[in-house]
């Protein structure tokens, strides 16, 4: 079920967009590949996920026989080594299926933090764990420093074996194909080279891990396959055209802070989502900002420009979740709710989304399908990664301030500013200043790059909440390098409407990186700085918190001086 709560004015505007998607034709022209739904530019070349799904039912006996060989080898552990659209959706499946009888435990691996690569190393038995390297061109930075580190501490372990235990899953002619085939990967899979990263859920990207885990990948497609049909009706009739309305009406209307509220066993999903919606229309100073993982809060704390996204498991709905919903619509906030009866229908949330985006796309006037600054932050970070291997060490980095070991950096337009604002030069003064730099309808963004763990995340999620409720503006929360693979697109080219807040830190050890002279805690540092330089380049409201090595009392002290500032 789908149901929409807008104020008339919104509803006005929402129902003329559904009837010109009906008179023009455009969900005929949409499933045409009609590149004039957009910018015509190059999106026709993009459309190949209106068709995965069916390509996939043609073919789910190669799936079947993938399960068949991951039961049969009775492995403890999957290792996924991807970033972005090649890691969220099996994370998504990691966290909402859970581990299947007889089937390996899939774990992801999607940061460069030597902390958190050492963590997952320690989990695992080499010799019943299987790795799949996931990379569609097979130049990604990330994916290929995990597999030629995991690679050849599988040889160290296994010998003449350790090929054994690898698996790709990459687009054909690419690079990493080219590897897999040189080190003797035991199967290769291929993605679709016309569907891009963050809309290959329903690709191999996406199903080749779930079946490795033991998931039904036929009832997830068969799922699919039901959306598909849905989304081939008339405008008034098509869940992905109506919600692709919703967003792009709203959008255009200044409710762009798009905060996804998922029942907690589906939870995860909103990780997907957001890279889905963030990398797809923020660009050219327009989009949707999406606002995953802040907790609901009062009617109150809420500016006016949010929509609110439902995803309701409606057999494990959580009672809570519905009062705090219930209560936003009474104060008029925007709601769209999403009810899904089971997790298998997960499948086809990701067909109806990715119409959905697509749709939005076309009403907000911008390509969703490509990511011009997020290949900014990669080309920077590449600059940084190479002047180490030439250099043996990265720029230097003039600091802006520092007390009792936390130092501050910021370029000299921000901190010009920032001098010119604090009250006193003390880490609280410059921390007020940069968020009193925070206007109705902004956000701010945390961007942590920092090992993802309960006690970090739970610290930088009382600095959100003091910052949202104080402020009354939408807040976010990325982990590094993760995010810049998703939202960091929407971050870059997306409305000038964020106030940043990124977070580094010294690192209590390193891991080699075979074959290359930087170390992992390098390859994490320069993706912070090639992140915080285009940042800069676009202007954006950013300033640098580097912590000292004991993180957690470092982000204690943050989210104290922050609480403190709305006590004032």
């Amino acid at each position: 079920m789908l149901k929409f709560e807008f104020a008339r004015e919104l509803d006005a505007k929402y129902q003329a967009a559904i009837e010109g998607w009906q008179a023009h034709g455009k969900v005929r022209r949409l499933w045409e590949h009609d590149a004039s739904l957009w910018t015509n530019a190059d999106e026709a070349k993009w459309m190949g996920w209106l068709d995965i799904v069916d390509e996939q039912l043609r073919n789910v006996q190669t799936l079947l026989a993938l399960q068949k060989e991951s039961h049969e080898k009775q492995y403890r552990h999957a290792v996924l080594l991807g970033m972005g659209g090649s890691s969220l959706c099996p994370e998504v499946t990691a966290f909402t299926f859970g581990k299947q009888n007889g089937y390996p435990e899939l774990l992801i691996l999607d940061s460069t933090n030597p902390e958190q690569i050492e963590q997952l190393e320690r989990k695992i038995e080499y010799k019943s764990t299987v790795f799949i390297v996931a990379s569609k061109s097979g130049s990604t930075l990330e994916p290929n420093i995990f597999k030629q580190y995991f690679f050849q501490r599988a040889k160290e372990k296994l010998g003449d074996h350790a090929s054994e235990h690898f698996i790709a899953i990459t687009d054909p002619g690419s690079k990493m194909q080219a590897v897999a085939e040189t080190d003797n990967f035991a199967h290769i899979y291929f993605g679709d080279p016309s569907i891009g990263g963050r809309y290959s859920a329903l690709s191999n990207f996406g199903m080749a891990p779930a079946a490795i885990a033991g998931v039904d990948v036929r009832r997830l497609l068969d799922g699919a396959k039901k959306m598909v049909e849905s989304c081939k009706l008339a405008a008034e009739q098509n869940p992905g055209v109506l919600l692709g309305c919703a967003l792009g009406v709203l959008g255009n209307a200044g409710h762009d802070k798009v905060t996804i509220v998922a029942s907690p066993a589906i939870s995860d999903f909103g990780a997907w989502l957001e890279q889905l919606l963030a990398e797809s229309t923020g660009k050219i100073g327009k989009g949707l900002v999406p606002v995953d993982r802040e907790p609901l809060g009062a009617p109150g704390v809420y500016g006016t420009d949010r929509l609110f996204v439902y995803v309701r498991l409606t057999s494990n709905a959580d009672a809570a979740q519905d009062a705090a919903v219930d209560r936003l619509k009474k104060a008029a906030q925007p709601v769209v709710r999403i009810d899904v009866e089971d997790v298998y229908e997960i499948g086809g949330e990701y067909f109806r989304w990715e119409v959905a985006t697509a749709v939005a796309g076309s009403l907000l006037g911008i390509n969703p399908f490509n990511q011009p600054d997020v290949e900014a932050a990669k080309i920077a970070t590449r600059a940084l990664t190479e002047e180490y291997e030439s250099q043996g060490s990265l720029p230097h980095e003039p600091e802006l301030f520092e007390e009792n070991g936390i130092k501050l950096f910021a370029d000299a337009a921000n901190a010009a500013e920032l001098k010119r604002a604090a009250h006193e030069h003390s880490l609280k003064g410059y921390l007020r200043a940069h968020i009193n730099r925070l206007h109705k309808n902004d956000y701010f963004a945390l961007l942590a790059f920092i090992d993802m763990d309960e006690q970090h995340e739970s610290e930088l999620q009382r600095i959100r909440l003091a910052v949202r409720d104080g402020k009354k503006v939408a807040t976010c929360l990325g982990f590094g390098p993760r995010f810049l693979h998703s939202t960091g697109q929407a971050y870059k080219g997306g409305p000038d409407s964020g106030v940043f807040l990124q977070v580094t830190c010294n690192y209590e050890f390193d891991l080699a990186v075979p074959g290359q002279k930087y170390t992992f805690g390098i390859v994490q540092a320069a993706q912070a700085r090639g992140d915080f330089q285009v940042l800069n380049e676009r202007k954006r409201r950013a300033l640098r918190i580097h912590l000292p090595q004991d993180v957690s009392d470092g982000l204690e002290r943050i989210a104290s001086i922050v609480k403190d500032l709305f006590k004032e």
